[in-house]
């Protein structure tokens, strides 16, 4: 199995649970890397929203609030960057500011953009794992760099309690 097979093993497997919910961009059509994953779940679980990065991240953590697990696509990790505020300032404190009454679960699924066969530019293929685990003490925040991570680690995300922010490499989907 390759990189790509692998994520949509892991996508089949948390669309299993019945509280879990995919929004996003390229979630319900075509523009990345990461539908692919997504076309054999179905379509009722999925909700593709407009670029609209720090809104997803609120309503991702409101759909949690509410008793869903929803998987929240960035499909270019430059663009999870405007999502910061809620990401930073509220999904990671909220349990902190309600004393433990509030616990969102956010599973959050980006990706290094692939700089082959074309380079897209420096604004769609830059890692800023290390940024995010300096700001993110809430959040778990993992690297998939081997294909043998993808599954386990998803599955991880969905049975942790906590938020989870899960970082794939798009030059790495067809190997």
């Amino acid at each position: 199995m390759i990189y790509k097979d692998e994520l949509t093993k892991a996508m089949k497997i948390l669309a299993k649970d019945k509280k879990v919910l995919f929004l996003g961009q390229t979630v319900g059509y075509k523009g990345s890397a990461l539908h692919e994953s997504l076309e054999k779940i179905s379509k009722s679980k999925r909700i593709e929203l407009p670029v609209m990065e720090d809104t997803q991240i609120g309503i991702s953590t409101g759909l949690s609030l509410q008793g869903y697990i929803p998987v929240s696509v960035f499909p270019r990790f430059d663009f999870l960057i405007c999502a910061t505020n809620q990401l930073v300032n509220h999904l990671e404190k909220i349990s902190e500011m309600t004393n433990n009454e509030f616990n969102p679960k956010v599973i959050i699924r980006t990706a290094v953009g692939a700089t082959s066969p074309l380079y897209p530019g420096v604004q769609h293929c830059s890692d800023y794992t290390e940024a995010y685990k300096l700001m993110l003490k809430n959040i778990e925040v993992v690297k998939l760099e081997n294909k043998e991570d993808i599954v386990p680690a998803y599955k991880k995300a969905l049975k942790n309690k906590k938020s989870s922010l899960l970082v794939e490499f798009s030059n790495k989907y067809n190997t």
